[in-house]
């Protein structure tokens, strides 16, 4: 199993926000996902990767390769889309393409035109007129219309009705039946990684927290449940935040194998989603419940 991304001890000091130290991979013929809440470094760290911003301390690689001496090559394997539109707004969907083309070695016509028919895009049609959506699914069909071997996201899902993201994730999933590729998204919307990315790696406040297989997460994070009696027999486990009511309490832990044995009995036990994990991880132990 290669890894097509290398980002090793990588710090980016802003004054008010820094990337610190973060280390993590991104492997060939799989889907990472990045998540994060907003102003944790998700974009950053895409920005890093792109080239867009230079890094202070620290190495990213790419296909064995660096920036610093190989940025053309790697700019041509790379496929990407952001949230923001960096097209022309004033011109239309096909003169963006007849612009953004000769850029590219690989690209490839007949695939451009292919997804502009599967997206319902009208190419005369003048990017500053297109909705959020049909912005994404533009940048999407340029991202792709090249063959990259490593497609990245920041935030595509977050414009799209559901119907579009289902059939976006299929089409990732399909990407990756080639298994040269590889695809690295953030996103809100965890539940679309939930699906299917095969890695996650979580970023918050500048730092990662991990970056590991989906189903290690999920096989070793637990959401716990339990009477107010049991409470301080938990907290003397590796938690990460707890939400009390005047009747119970909830938390995520760390480890589930952590859970004394004599207590698993009386307390619920159940897989988290990377939703309450990022949710409890950010809060940590400022998490209130209600008192109703």
């Amino acid at each position: 199993m290669e890894n097509c991304v290398q980002v090793r001890n990588v710090s980016k000091d802003f004054g008010g926000f820094s990337l610190k130290d973060i280390s993590f991979d991104i492997k060939q013929g799989f889907i990472t996902g990045l998540i994060g809440p907003n102003g944790a470094g998700k974009s950053t760290t895409i920005r890093c990767l792109m080239n867009l911003i230079n890094i202070d301390h620290g190495e990213i690689q790419l296909f064995g390769k660096t920036h610093e001496s190989d940025t053309k090559e790697i700019k041509q394997r790379i496929g990407y889309v952001s949230d923001e539109n960096y097209y022309y707004e004033e011109l239309s969907i096909e003169k963006n393409k007849r612009i953004i083309a000769p850029f590219y070695e690989t690209w490839n016509d007949d695939a451009f035109y292919r997804y502009l028919k599967m997206f319902n895009l009208p190419a005369m049609k003048q990017v500053k007129k297109l909705s959020k959506g049909m912005k994404i699914k533009f940048a999407l069909a340029m991202a792709l219309a090249h063959d990259p071997e490593l497609i990245i996201m920041d935030e595509p899902t977050s414009g799209l009705d559901p119907i579009f993201r289902r059939e976006l994730l299929d089409l990732l999933l399909e990407i990756l039946q080639d298994e040269k590729k590889a695809v690295f998204f953030s996103t809100h919307i965890t539940t679309d990684l939930e699906q299917i990315a095969d890695y996650i790696t979580f970023i918050n406040d500048g730092k990662i927290v991990f970056s590991k297989e989906k189903e290690e997460i999920m096989e070793q994070y637990a959401i716990v449940k339990g009477a107010r009696t049991y409470l301080a027999d938990i907290r003397n486990q590796q938690v990460v935040g707890f939400k009390e009511t005047d009747v119970g309490f909830e938390c995520l832990m760390v480890d589930r194998k952590q859970i004394p044995s004599e207590l698993k009995q009386s307390l619920a036990i159940e897989k988290p989603t990377l939703e309450e994990i990022m949710y409890y991880t950010v809060r940590g132990n400022k998490v209130e419940g209600s008192h109703s």
